[in-house]
């Protein structure tokens, strides 16, 4: 029997049979001091303490120059860098993306609690850090691959490239063609100039400061717009240029439509055939154990191309050449095969299923077809009898370690950004690259971490 008041003793009766039970009964309304020791609390294996261990031995005196406050000096101390640092490691390692939740986890959560240390948090301090330091992450993640390569845990015998969308926080309604732009652009522009006005004119101090609140959002607004309307002109150039090769297709396509919330955002579609707001990320992956070598931001709808781009990237970052790139069926395009593999020095030998014939192809689309491979580059003519060849069949198996890289990731948060912009989103894309390369390393060995954090 539960009394709607909550006290669920009250309809029991507290006697053993002999007299009434003596019991200590629990008293919420008793103010009282805790001892807490966070760190006797806190298992030796924990995570928690990999983490906080891992990040002790990164070079972070970038982050430190960046501080203003500095001692001997006026100004309110700075929280440690190496506290937010490790923080949303363990937030993203533990599915946590949200800044909100991650502040409110450092007050309620033992294993949060340890990281942060006492260190005062508030979750505007920890958005900003999330998003800002993505130069300082790339570098991060070149360092720690570096050492991995040293180390002999990582191999560029084959790597494997790919695309996966994620969704962006735009709505189908802030989606806005060339019409609705112009009438929100200059709805936008009029309410700026209507709220400047009245800033100007109130004489009361605290309905001003209201007033330029109200003033300063609706500019935002109003920068939002001015940057969907740019992002839609790009749209529209990219739909003109596709009428020259596509003109039936394009003629079915409804006008171009830009998000008014997060300009960078494009409708594309997702595995699951349903159209969203979105990026299509690209990510490049070791083909052993699945390290994440390269990984970025697009808002291209589609992969065709991210070939070549991804494996010189790769190249660049570690200073060696991959020994085969692995993709999938027109992720390669015939130029990408032909600048990778037909290159004098170091190529890097392309393997990636052709498109299908059609069975009911028409003799005369044949012969012309058979034309055109004749004057193929030998880079290209190379990859198609490469592909027919048992070993490339064996080697393709290998590519399924992307989906499974991809899977973990978005079952670590990043099926969604909940943050507007490329340029945010590629910051949140290094943090789930660092976070699952530090995951498998722990996950192979404590050596091959040791080694990852000799960077």
């Amino acid at each position: 029997m539960i009394h709607s008041d909550g006290d669920e003793s009250a309809g029991v009766a507290m006697t053993n049979g002999t007299g009434k039970a003596r019991i200590i009964e629990a008293d919420r309304s008793q103010l009282s001091w805790d001892l807490i020791d966070l760190d006797a609390w806190l298992p030796a294996d924990h995570l928690a303490r990999l983490i906080w261990a891992f990040t002790g031995t990164l070079d972070l005196s970038a982050l430190y120059a960046a501080i203003k406050s500095i001692e001997g000096e006026a100004g309110r101390p700075a929280i440690d860098p190496r506290v937010l640092l490790a923080l949303w490691l363990y937030a993203t390692a533990k599915g946590t993306g949200s800044a909100r939740e991650l502040d409110r986890l450092c007050r309620q959560d033992l294993a949060y609690r340890w990281l942060a240390g006492g260190v005062p948090l508030n979750y505007h301090t920890l958005a900003d850090f999330r998003v800002g330091q993505a130069a300082f992450l790339d570098k991060l993640l070149t360092e720690s691959l570096t050492a991995l390569l040293a180390a002999g845990v990582l191999s560029l015998e084959e790597i494997i490239v790919d695309g996966t969308k994620v969704r962006a926080p735009a709505s189908r309604k802030s989606y806005l063609r060339a019409g609705g732009l112009e009438k929100a652009h200059q709805a936008a522009k009029d309410r700026v100039e209507a709220l400047k006005a009245e800033v100007e004119a109130d004489p009361a101090a605290s309905n001003r400061r209201s007033r330029a609140a109200q003033e300063r959002a609706a500019r935002e607004r109003l920068e939002k717009v001015e940057a969907a309307r740019e992002a839609l002109e790009k749209l529209q150039t990219e739909k003109e240029a596709r009428k020259k090769t596509h003109a039936k297709d394009e003629s079915k396509k409804k006008e171009p439509a830009a998000s008014t919330t997060d300009p960078d955002a494009r409708r594309m579609r997702f595995a699951d055939g349903a159209v969203r707001a979105g990026y299509n990320m690209q990510v490049a992956v070791t083909a052993d154990h699945g390290f994440i070598l390269g990984i970025d931001v697009t808002d291209r709808r589609n992969d065709a191309g991210f070939a070549r781009p991804m494996a010189e990237a790769v190249e660049v970052r570690l200073g060696k050449t991959p020994g085969r790139l692995l993709a999938d069926t027109n992720y390669a395009t015939a130029e990408d095969i032909e600048a990778l593999g037909g290159r004098a020095e170091n190529p890097i030998p392309v393997y990636a299923p052709p498109q299908p014939m059609s069975e009911d192809i028409k003799p005369e689309s044949l012969a012309r077809r058979k034309v055109r491979l004749e004057k193929e580059p030998p880079a290209v003519k190379e990859w198609r009898q490469r592909m027919e060849t048992p070993e490339a069949a064996e080697m393709m198996k290998k590519r399924k370690r992307i989906e499974l890289v991809n899977a973990q990731t978005k079952d670590r948060g990043l099926a969604y950004l909940p943050v507007r912009g490329l340029v945010k989103a590629k910051a949140i894309a290094l943090w789930h690259a660092l976070t699952h390369n530090l995951m498998t390393a722990i996950r192979l060995d404590a050596v091959t971490m040791n080694g990852m954090a000799a960077a």
